[in-house]
């Protein structure tokens, strides 16, 4: 679930739902792709915001502060802070996301006895994409820890009296110096953990809102631009909302070294117990802000995109 991943089960969902394959089609997975890049470049500052309040919090007053601030201090530079590892996670996460949900899908219709994906319910289809986020967490967890601590590493730096001087590059051989390939996938079981529940209630949701929302005697695939940009928000909301304390815990444990990633479940009744519940929900606002434009943006690049290829 990266930063361009608010609304990117939708696109998968819809692709198969049309074509009933699992990515075969090249046209798919470049529209997708560069959907992904899309929305990067349109929800990366609301990205940067929500990590930065969910590892400092207390340390801005609130999202419009945090946002003046980061612009103040680094200009848009600091707002798209990670905006390179966090387009290599939308790219690979969705290029993962199109390969295994198709097969997923295929192997719940042949469960549940439907005749192809169009006919599967949304039960089954959020069955079908929390087991599909299983493998979509494997290439997404390094090139989040990376974000991460790009969009976070100053205000780390600076709470130890130290200069932040990061890049891609610098993070990645630091980590890979000090903890081999290994420390890479810092972080991975909070991943998997996010992952699963929250494509659960985002395919399930998605593809309920589209059934409401289909034109009278069509297919969910029937649906227009508008509903479909509905649904992907409103399965958005759901997604964040559900499983946005394992975010949290998630971008404290990956952006400093000196907390443990074993017991991470008690890492956040630490926090709820020190902080209260509003701290597990630090940076939520801006990041269901950033759904509505995100979902908007990326059907809007995927649906011509796809067109363009494949006239």
């Amino acid at each position: 679930m990266s930063s361009g991943s608010d609304a990117a089960a939708p696109v998968v969902a819809d692709s198969i739902s049309r074509d009933g394959g699992a990515g075969s089609s090249l046209s798919d997975l470049l529209a997708g792709s560069l959907a992904g890049v899309a929305v990067v470049l349109v929800g990366q500052p609301l990205d940067t915001v929500k990590t930065k309040l969910q590892t400092f919090r207390g340390l801005y007053s609130g999202p419009a502060h945090c946002l003046a601030h980061t612009y103040r201090k680094s200009g848009l530079r600091g707002l798209y802070a990670g905006s390179s590892p966090a387009m290599v996670a939308g790219v690979a996460e969705n290029s993962v996301l199109f390969a295994c949900y198709g097969l997923c899908q295929r192997a719940v219709a042949a469960v549940t006895g439907a005749r192809d994906a169009k006919q599967m319910d949304a039960l089954s289809n959020a069955v079908a994409g929390c087991a599909a986020s299983v493998f979509s967490s494997v290439v997404l967890c390094p090139a989040e820890l990376v974000k991460i601590k790009l969009q976070a590493g100053r205000e780390l730096a600076e709470s130890r009296g130290q200069r932040f001087q990061g890049s891609v590059y610098r993070v990645t051989k630091d980590i890979v110096r000090h903890h081999g390939l290994g420390g890479l996938f810092r972080g991975l079981e909070m991943t998997v953990a996010r992952e699963m529940p929250s494509y659960f209630c985002f395919f399930g949701v998605y593809e309920a809102v589209r059934e409401a929302l289909k034109p009278a005697g069509r297919t969910r695939a029937d649906c227009g631009l508008l509903a479909t940009t509905v649904a992907g928000a409103a399965g958005g909301v759901l997604l964040w909302t559900v499983t946005f304390p394992v975010d949290v815990v998630k971008s404290r444990i990956q952006l400093d070294d000196a907390l443990p990633t074993r017991g991470w479940t008690m890492c956040m009744l630490h926090m709820y117990r020190n902080e209260g519940v509003v701290a597990l929900y630090s940076g939520l606002a801006p990041t269901l802000v950033r759904c509505i434009p995100s979902s908007a943006v990326l059907f809007l690049v995927y649906e011509y995109t796809k067109k363009l290829f494949d006239t």
